[in-house]
C-alpha cells in the first residue's frame, strides 16, 4: 500500500519531522519509530485510543478472558516453582488497557498467598494508558506502581509478562546492494515534501553482525532486507540481569520470526487495516515482526535460560485451553458458549493467532522449565 492508496493527513509530527530532515538528513528508521510511538506531545500512544474495537488493533487479551486465565494460572505454578517467595514482583512490560492483569488476577487469587507475596508493576511510559490501566484495576486489592523503565523498580525475584510489547520496540534496517549493506533510512520525497525511505551512503560497522558481509554470499542477495533492534536487545539484556541476580522468569509472547531477521516487516496498523508505516506519523501504530532467537541468544550470553519459542497455539493447548474453555461455557446460553469458543479460536488457531504468534520464556538459569516447555 502506498501513501496516494490512502487519504493520508498531514501530521504535526510529520511537519516537524520534514523540517528536522531538511536541516540535519535522513534519521533511521528507530528514530522515527520512537517519535511517532513515544513522541510526549504528538506520538501515537499519548494520543490515540490503540486497543480494541474502536483503536487499530485488537490483543489476544482483549478478544478471550481465557488467555489472560491461563497465563495467570502458569505464573502461579512459576512462582511454586521459584520456590514460594513471600516477596515477588509480578511486572508487565506495556500493560495496554490492563485487560491481560486484569484477567491474570482474576484467575491467580485461587492461589491467596501469591496475592500476597506479588509487588505489582507496570512498565508504562503512556500518560493516557496509565490512566486506563489505573481505572480497570480499581476495584482489584492490588496497588501497582507504574515505572518508566526497569531501574525505577525496586530489585528482587521477578515473573515477567510481555504480551505485544517486543513488536513495538524501535529497529533498524539494512538493505542489501552490490558491494554489501546499508542501512535503510527515512528522508524526504523528490518533492521534498513527503517522507520517504533512503538508503545511507556509507556502509554500516562490522560490529553489527549482518549476514554474507562478502558480496558474494549466498546469505543474502541484492535487494534483501535485514532487521536489528538495539532496544529489543537493550530490554532483554536488562531481563537477563534481573533473572541472573534475583531468580524468575519472563514470559514474552508476540508475533514474529523463529530465527533470522531477514525480510522487510516494518508495518503500520489504523482502523485494524494495514497503513503505510510513513503517512501520518503519530495517527497509527507502527511494529515489526520479533526476533525471537535473537532474543534468546541475548539471554544465553548473559547467562540466562531460554525455553522455546513454541507458538501460542501449541503453549495455550498445554495450558488446558480446551478444558478451560469447557467450563466457561458450562451453564452458558448457546449464543454465549459460541462465542467464548470462537474467541479461543482466534487465539490458538493456526490460521489465526495461533501460528504467527509465538511464546518464548527467559529463566534464571537455576530454575527448572516451567509450565508449557517441558518437552521445547
Amino acid at each position: 500500500m502506498t501513501t496516494d492508496a490512502v487519504e493520508a493527513e498531514t501530521t504535526p509530527l510529520e511537519e516537524r519531522l520534514i523540517s528536522l530532515i531538511k536541516l540535519q538528513g535522513p534519521i533511521t528508521i528507530a528514530d522515527y519509530m520512537a517519535d511517532a510511538l513515544t513522541h510526549p506531545h504528538d506520538g501515537y500512544y499519548n494520543t490515540q485510543q490503540p486497543i480494541g474495537v474502536k483503536g487499530d488493533f485488537t490483543t489476544a487479551p482483549e478478544i478471550s478472558q481465557v488467555f489472560g486465565e491461563l497465563i495467570g494460572l502458569w505464573l502461579v505454578e512459576a512462582w511454586r516453582g521459584m520456590g514460594s517467595p513471600t516477596e515477588f514482583n509480578l511486572i508487565e512490560l506495556g500493560p495496554g488497557r490492563g485487560v491481560l492483569m486484569e484477567d491474570i488476577l482474576r484467575a491467580a487469587r485461587l492461589r491467596p498467598k501469591f496475592m500476597e507475596a506479588a509487588h505489582l508493576c507496570f512498565l508504562e511510559t503512556s500518560g493516557r494508558l496509565r490512566v486506563e490501566q489505573q481505572k480497570r484495576l480499581r476495584a482489584s486489592d492490588m496497588k501497582p506502581m507504574w515505572a518508566d523503565e526497569f531501574a525505577d523498580i525496586p530489585p528482587a525475584p521477578s515473573l515477567i509478562v510481555a504480551n505485544e510489547f517486543f513488536d513495538c520496540l524501535p529497529i533498524h534496517q539494512f538493505q542489501r546492494v552490490k558491494d554489501g549493506w546499508r542501512e535503510r533510512l527515512v528522508g524526504l520525497n523528490a518533492n521534498q515534501t513527503k517522507l520517504d525511505f533512503v538508503l545511507d551512503e556509507t556502509p554500516p560497522p562490522e560490529t553489527y553482525g549482518l549476514p554474507g558481509a562478502d558480496p558474494s554470499d549466498p546469505q543474502s542477495k541484492e535487494g534483501d532486507i535485514f532487521e536489528l533492534s538495539f532496544a529489543a536487545r537493550d530490554m532483554t539484556n536488562e531481563i537477563g540481569a534481573i533473572l541472573n541476580e534475583h531468580g524468575g522468569h519472563a514470559l514474552i509472547i508476540d508475533y514474529g520470526h523463529r530465527q533470522s531477521g531477514m525480510g522487510d516487516t516494518f508495518q503500520a496498523l489504523r482502523n485494524h487495516q494495514y497503513w503505510p508505516p510513513l503517512a501520518s506519523p503519530g495517527r497509527a501504530d507502527i511494529t515489526a515482526h520479533v526476533d525471537f532467537d535473537a532474543i534468546a541468544r541475548t539471554a544465553i550470553d548473559l547467562g540466562a535460560a531460554a525455553h522455546g519459542p513454541t507458538t501460542q497455539g501449541q503453549f495455550l493447548e498445554r495450558l488446558g485451553l480446551n478444558l478451560r474453555v469447557e467450563m466457561l461455557c458450562k451453564g452458558k446460553g448457546a449464543v454465549q458458549a459460541d462465542e467464548i469458543r470462537a474467541g479461543a479460536y482466534r487465539i490458538a488457531a493456526p490460521d489465526k493467532m495461533g501460528e504467527i504468534f509465538k511464546v518464548l520464556c527467559l529463566s534464571a538459569p537455576s530454575l527448572p522449565a516451567p509450565a508449557g516447555f517441558e518437552d521445547i
